[in-house]
């Protein structure tokens, strides 16, 4: 009787279980798929200065090569190589006696000449009075009056004799043309040399400032033209120029941008553009590689988004998870510029007032429901 009455109640059980399975498994087939929360980014639009990262090289503001012109043998050498000299400032002195003895030679010219000059303008003087009284012929007058114009310019070349000896005898000591660093030398004391060589016999660097050459390409610049000219990019007023060095520090002094070449150069296809920066310490040496960042123009309305909100699909195209109007979310394939601030600039594919997912995109897909949480744009660094 027991055993009956068990079997009974195990067999009521298991009827009540089955009729509540399908209830159960019904109720939860209606709530549907579970809503995951993301957080989201409210996409806007705001005005952003545009730079170029270019190559560019750095290049002495001033530079002069030292040469002699005059021609004779080097006494001494007066300046440090690798220091700095002032314009001015005495570099090498060669052998000046034959300069001083031709200055002798052409002051003994000059005092000849002007001996002549006496003696023929004293017989001009007496011919003139003595033809009036025809005591002389006019042919002796004539040329008595043209050996003293000759005596004139006997003294006046003299006198440019002398000049001429003077500027050589000064060339002797070969000055600093310009203030800056002077390089090695290329001479010492005993070397014999002549009057505009082509061997230099040092060069001297002005490196406060100091320019860079910064090389953009000609299709570069015709983008930005017509960017310019459509009114997607407004121009920009500000042209300081930034520079990245070889180690990827910033250099601490921004530079002013100069001019650019009006010409093309068919080798690289590249212009050249020139900026102008200060050197106080003297960290950028001519020759020196650098990046320099130049203001483009102005995006008025740039929208900018965080990098990690922006993903690739299996084509490589740059894809932006958003939220639409049914709480679904919903992929949009974007077109992207330049980074600026660890933020992609997106030039197409998003609107503004989009709910960019930023936070939760490993969790959900297209068409999935999600609930939305606004975070701030700290956060979604």
């Amino acid at each position: 009787m027991r055993q009956t009455i068990k079997l009974a109640s195990v067999i009521s059980v298991a009827l009540w279980m089955a009729a509540c399975s399908p209830q159960e498994e019904s109720a939860q087939a209606g709530a549907g798929p579970r809503s995951m929360e993301v957080g989201i980014l409210n996409v806007v639009a705001q005005p952003q200065v545009i730079q170029v990262e270019l190559p560019g090289r750095s290049k002495a503001f001033l530079e002069a090569e030292v040469r002699p012109q005059v021609n004779g043998i080097i006494t001494k050498r007066s300046f440090v190589e690798g220091g700095n000299v002032k314009q001015g400032e005495s570099l090498y002195q060669i052998d000046s006696s034959t300069y001083k003895a031709a200055l002798v030679s052409a002051n003994a010219d000059l005092a000849r000449a002007n001996a002549g000059l006496a003696s023929a303008k004293a017989k001009a003087a007496r011919y003139q009075q003595l033809v009036k009284t025809n005591a002389i012929s006019k042919q002796e007058f004539d040329e008595a009056e043209a050996a003293y114009k000759e005596a004139l310019a006997n003294v006046t070349v003299a006198e440019a004799a002398i000049n001429t000896a003077k500027i050589n005898l000064q060339y002797t000591e070969v000055l600093a043309p310009i203030s800056g660093r002077i390089g090695k030398s290329s001479v010492t004391a005993g070397a014999l040399v002549t009057a505009n060589q082509s061997q230099t016999l040092a060069t001297i660097q002005q490196l406060d400032p100091i320019n860079v050459d910064i090389a953009q390409s000609s299709a570069q610049l015709l983008r930005l033209k017509a960017k310019l000219k459509q009114g997607k990019l407004q121009a920009s007023e500000n042209a300081d120029v930034q520079l990245l060095l070889e180690d990827g520090s910033q250099y601490s002094h921004p530079g002013k941008l100069q001019f650019a070449e009006v010409s093309v150069d068919p080798n690289t296809g590249s212009v050249i553009l020139r900026a102008e920066f200060p050197n106080p310490e003297g960290i950028l040496l001519p020759g020196m590689y650098v990046r320099a960042m130049l203001n483009a123009g102005t995006d008025p309305q740039a929208i900018l988004v965080p990098q990690k909100a922006i993903t690739r699909n299996s084509k490589g195209e740059a894809v932006a998870m958003v939220v639409n109007d049914q709480g679904l979310v919903e992929a949009k394939t974007v077109t992207t510029a330049e980074v600026i601030n660890n933020q992609w600039r997106v030039t197409s594919g998003l609107a503004v007032g989009d709910k960019l997912i930023v936070e939760g995109l490993q969790k959900v897909r297209p068409g999935a429901p999600v609930t939305t949480k606004v975070i701030s744009e700290t956060q979604a660094q």
